[in-house]
């Protein structure tokens, strides 16, 4: 398989409960939400998006053949720091390019596997951190994993069903718009009325950081 990937560097994972580990973050191109184009952005699922998945072009991107030659790059990425290597899997949507090759070449190279999804395929049942970021007005069949985080405000989004999903953690996160503060404040308001959810900064944006 040739694996397209928007981009793909060494960082800080800006966000959620694994946000300040030292990562390699993979983007893969393209998404089953919204084509990335501006002109279809307004008959999109998911219409606030704020990323490029679309191409190849970006620093460390490309179209790589093969899941051997994308982890060893990966692998490169990662340098000789101490510990096991850990790597954020996203997009786009990366659940449609992950298949069981990439996970065992990432695997043999002892990486730690992240990844962040819609939801709207199911995970790879061999990925070590699962975080779904359900989009309202889409289909999630994959309802357990790591994380829950929802992005807020999200009119339409069933909250209540959402509460009895199988995850460990749920994340509540301000939707970076326009209107940052009154959604930052939305999403205050938000866990203090459900305790059960937590406050999810983007801090990476705060940092500088990619």
């Amino acid at each position: 398989m040739t694996y397209a990937v928007k981009e793909m560097f060494l960082t800080l994972q800006g966000e959620g409960m694994q946000a300040g580990r030292r990562a390699v973050f993979l983007r893969f191109a393209g998404c089953n939400l919204w084509s990335g184009r501006e002109q279809d952005r307004a008959e999109a699922v998911c219409r606030f998006c704020d990323t490029d998945f679309v191409g190849t072009d970006g620093d460390g991107g490309g179209k790589f053949s093969g899941a051997e030659a994308l982890a060893d790059a990966a692998l490169k990425l990662w340098g000789d720091a101490e510990g096991r290597p850990f790597i954020v899997l996203t997009g786009g949507e990366p659940m449609l390019q992950i298949d069981d090759p990439l996970i065992r070449a990432l695997h043999a190279r002892q990486f730690e596997i992240a990844m962040e999804s819609n939801g709207t395929l199911p995970a790879h049942p061999d990925l070590d951190w699962v975080c779904i970021s359900p989009k309202a007005g889409s289909e999630i069949v994959q309802r357990s994993g790591n994380e829950l985080k929802l992005v807020w405000p999200q009119p339409g989004s069933n909250v209540e069903a959402m509460e009895n999903w199988t995850f460990d953690h749920f994340l509540v996160q301000p939707l970076d718009d326009e209107n940052a503060a009154a959604n930052h404040q939305a999403a205050i308001d938000f866990v203090m009325a459900r305790p059960k959810w937590r406050l999810s900064v983007q801090t990476h944006k705060y940092l500088g950081l990619r």
